[in-house]
């Protein structure tokens, strides 16, 4: 019987979903989180677990980052990514980055419970009429590589990636991160030595393959709209 842990911001489905499988799939326990950092605890609070459910839009997650963090930080965990897109994009990615499976929100409990269990198998699982486009045979190299080099930033670096693919002058970033400019400078030296890149304009393109999320919570998401002179 397996250990899950569940980890997904909205209290309904992760509840929703424990039910939609415990009559079909072997679980022993299942603990819940509603965040990257109590995943994270959780992962380490429990590290005989058997799964990891992953919703990639979970506060602190900030969308590909957290599940490349996750593969580096548990390397052996299988993690099972469940979202609500079915863009083959998306999914592909999630694949690259190291998810051993990728369930939409829309499965049956029964495709789930498949899921789980050709996981704990050792196999890969992808919605059967997304599997061919998923999975053909594609060069996957560019995005091993980049997510080995994200997988190097701290989550105050991301912060400041993430602001630059946004446009942000240095002191936006320093007013909104309570930092000097000095430091952002600094975690900008260190963004690009890590990314292989020399310049605001390779960074962008290289983080634009991640499909970032904001690193705030969307009711702080207009806090930047009061940070000073934004266009000087």
């Amino acid at each position: 019987m397996a250990k899950l842990i569940v980890a997904d911001d909205h209290p309904l489905f992760r509840s929703a979903l424990i039910n939609a499988i415990s009559g079909l799939f072997a679980m022993r326990e299942a603990i819940e989180t509603d965040s990257f950092g109590s995943t994270c605890a959780a992962l380490e609070q429990h590290p005989d677990a058997d799964l990891l459910l992953l919703d990639l839009h979970m506060p602190g997650a900030y969308g590909f980052f957290g599940l490349i963090q996750l593969r580096k930080g548990w390397p052996t965990l299988p993690i099972v990514v469940i979202s609500a897109s079915e863009d083959i994009d998306v999914i592909r990615r999630c694949m690259a980055f190291g998810a051993s499976a990728y369930v939409p929100k829309s499965a049956r409990p029964a495709d789930i419970s498949a899921a789980l269990n050709a996981v704990l198998a050792g196999d890969l699982w992808v919605p059967a009429h997304l599997r061919s486009a998923v999975l053909e045979q594609r060069d996957d190299s560019a995005d091993l590589d980049l997510a080995a080099r994200v997988a190097q930033l701290t989550p105050q670096q991301y912060k400041v990636l993430y602001y630059l693919t946004e446009g942000w002058l240095n002191k936006q970033i320093a007013y909104d991160l309570e930092i000097s400019e000095a430091t952002v400078k600094a975690h900008m030296t260190a963004i690009f030595r890590k990314l292989g890149v020399s310049n605001r304009t390779q960074v962008v393109i290289a983080a634009q393959r991640l499909t970032l999320e904001p690193p705030v919570d969307r009711a702080m998401a207009q806090h930047g709209s009061s940070s000073p002179d934004s266009t000087g």
